[in-house]
């Protein structure tokens, strides 16, 4: 009997080592009529075996032939393809607007049993005891994959047992729209420039899971300045080059736009100063959930994989206290900081405040003097153990950005997301913020654009604009609400202000009435006395405004400043480049989803429309992607 079952035992490794054998390497493209679709789903079917596709639509997974692929993707009509003799399946997916009302997101995980789900939110209702139906891939904010009874599905339907996460206890500050006003009365516009993305992978996140995008989450400048625009490369000895464009408006058919381009020096990798990076990682328990400490974990090593041997990398956490758990380490023991990251687990409070201090005292005893000192916080912005408040985390970071030591926010999770205090942070710490959504933006964020994220050109940029009261009536500044800064401060060196990377873009769009127009957005009052233009014999008819900027070298502290007038010759907007239309496009839908009180035309078509006019520059596919979440929001 015993050797019966050791021949069955042999012919049945044998099967399989054949049907291994038979296995290869299947690839393809993903797209709809946008182009190619990142997150998209590709399981083989009846087993769980799956992956996804990356920004650029394309996947590689193992399977043999006869066997079925399944493609699904949150609001597309599922495609199977049978496995032949071509080790190439590419695969257009069509809308499935009907079905996508059906789809219910909740968070990271899924229903695999009636009545159990996954929640984002530390108090989970029932735990899942759904091992035996394992997920197949996974992306926080995309549509899930998982195999039950032999049988591919995206999400359940609705139910009463199964509901959208709240959104109750995120945290974002709150801001009022920036409103016309006049060059008489107000002839200076200033404001920091602000690299940040957050709000845009945030506004995504909630749009992927089926939920309203919450009103203050919407911040217009950095859902523009989450794409980049083909403005040039710096020529002398300015670190950025200066962009203007003049045109028409198009939500408002009797305004026109300015549109303001910063373009950061690209430096190359062997031309980058040495670094010194402390990552301080939130290992507290509200970092549990599989979009918060284990997301964080593998963004951290994207980010690893990026040092070279000068670089060092320090491990602080803090929960319940702040720890230091991997002293400096250089950068080509990659597997010791790896396994250092590893070894993190969540549990306990929230002693944010601490470990801020901790991290910037690692950072100042290995300073690297003309070098890249950066602490590298990643969290959910949960603090509630000392320094908590956003004044207090505000007067504390203020303090340490004296040192010399730029910030990196790094912001993860839903639920109990505290986005108002990751902003604080970024815009009073010489730093930048991202919002790490899924790994996909991980990767965008650490590694495609490690340059511009971790290493900065040029720091204390501002920007002030006069505009000629001759050719504008009115001007308002779209976005930039929280980066707004008083006239006197532009030429003030003591006030902080944003920070440029390198190969960095940034983009600010005004909106203007034109002298001479009647609008019901703004009303020039006609009685005043001291503020009628004087006459004079240089009345500057050809100029629309003047705009001055002002930076600093990233260890420098006197500012440097440069000077440029915006010819009163507005384009034509159908002639207007490619990028002109996309940023405006982002803009445009920015306002919409904050309910703007101050756009006419408030139409998802035309916004779409004018969008897909900007998809020449789209290597990457974030522009295809941005007109699909577009069709994934009814508004």
């Amino acid at each position: 009997m015993k050797s019966v079952k050791l021949f069955s035992l042999a012919i049945a490794m044998l099967i399989s080592f054949v049907a291994m054998a038979q296995e290869r390497t299947i690839t393809g493209i993903v797209s709809d009529s946008s182009g190619p679709i990142p997150g998209v789903n590709v399981v083989v079917k009846g087993t769980t075996r799956g992956v996804q596709t990356g920004f650029d639509g394309k996947y590689a997974i193992k399977a043999s032939q006869g066997e079925k692929l399944v493609f699904s993707f949150l609001g597309m009509k599922e495609e199977i393809r049978t496995v032949g003799a071509s080790n190439i399946i590419n695969v257009t997916m069509r809308d499935d607007s009907k079905n996508l009302q059906e789809v219910v997101v909740t968070a990271v995980g899924i229903s695999r049993e009636e009545g159990y789900y996954y929640s984002s939110s530390p108090k989970r209702t029932k735990k899942s005891r759904a091992d035996k139906n394992q997920l197949t891939g996974q992306v926080a904010g995309l549509a899930v994959a998982y195999e039950r009874d032999n049988k591919l599905v995206i999400k359940g339907k609705k139910n009463d047992k199964k509901k959208p996460i709240s959104t109750n206890d995120e945290d974002y500050g709150i801001f009022v729209e920036n409103e016309f006003e006049s060059p008489k009365q107000s002839p200076l516009s200033t404001f920091s420039i602000d690299v940040d993305n957050a709000s845009y992978t945030n506004i995504r996140r909630f749009i992927n899971n089926g939920q309203q995008v919450p009103k203050d989450a919407v911040r217009v400048e950095e859902m523009m300045n989450f794409f980049k625009y083909q403005y040039p490369q710096p020529i002398g000895e300015h670190p950025f080059s200066i962009t203007t464009n003049y045109s028409d408006c198009p939500w408002n058919s009797k305004n026109k736009l300015v549109r303001i381009g910063l373009q950061g020096k690209s430096i190359s990798t062997e031309n980058l100063p040495n670094s010194n990076f402390v990552f301080l990682i939130d290992v507290s328990g509200s970092m549990s959930d599989e979009n918060k400490l284990p997301l964080l974990k593998q963004s951290m090593k994207i980010l690893v994989n990026e040092l070279r041997p000068e670089d060092k990398v320090s491990i602080v956490v803090y929960a319940g206290a702040a720890g230091l758990v991997l002293p400096p380490t250089a950068g080509n023991k990659k597997e010791t900081i790896i396994n250092a990251l590893d070894q993190l687990q969540a549990g306990g409070s929230t002693a944010g405040g601490e470990g801020i201090n901790l991290a910037y005292k690692i950072a100042m005893e290995n300073f690297i003097k003309n070098g890249n000192n950066r602490v590298i916080l990643a969290t959910d912005g949960d603090f509630n153990v000392g320094a908590s408040s956003d004044n207090d985390m505000e007067r504390l970071i203020e303090e340490k950005r004296k040192s010399g030591v730029f910030l990196t926010c790094l912001g993860y999770g839903m639920g109990n997301y505290k986005d108002s205090k990751m902003e604080v942070l970024a815009n009073k710490g010489n730093g930048n913020y991202a919002y790490i959504d899924n790994i996909q933006e991980a990767n965008r964020f650490l590694s495609k654009e490690f340059k511009g994220s971790m290493f900065a050109i040029a720091k204390d940029v501002k920007i002030q604009i006069e505009f000629n009261p001759k050719h504008v009536q009115s001007y308002r500044l779209i976005g930039y609400e929280n980066r707004k800064l008083r006239a006197e401060d532009f030429t003030n060196d003591a006030i902080d202000a944003g920070e440029l990377g390198s190969g960095h873009t940034v983009t600010a769009l005004y909106e203007i009435i034109p002298t001479g127009v009647k609008s019901d957005f703004f009303k020039e009052p006609t009685d005043l006395k001291y503020s009628q233009p004087k006459s004079s014999e240089n009345n500057y008819n050809d100029e629309l405004a003047t705009i001055k900027f002002r930076y600093k070298k990233p260890d420098g502290d006197k500012s440097i400043e440069m000077v440029e007038v915006i010819d009163n010759k507005p384009q034509a907007f159908d002639t207007v480049s490619e990028d002109f239309k996309f940023t405006t496009a982002v803009a445009w839908f920015g306002l919409k989803i904050r309910d703007s009180k101050l756009i006419e035309n408030k139409s998802s078509d035309d916004i779409k429309s004018l969008a897909k006019l900007g998809l020449q520059n789209d290597s990457e596919g974030y522009r295809a992607e941005f007109i699909r979440l577009m069709e994934n929001i009814r508004l």
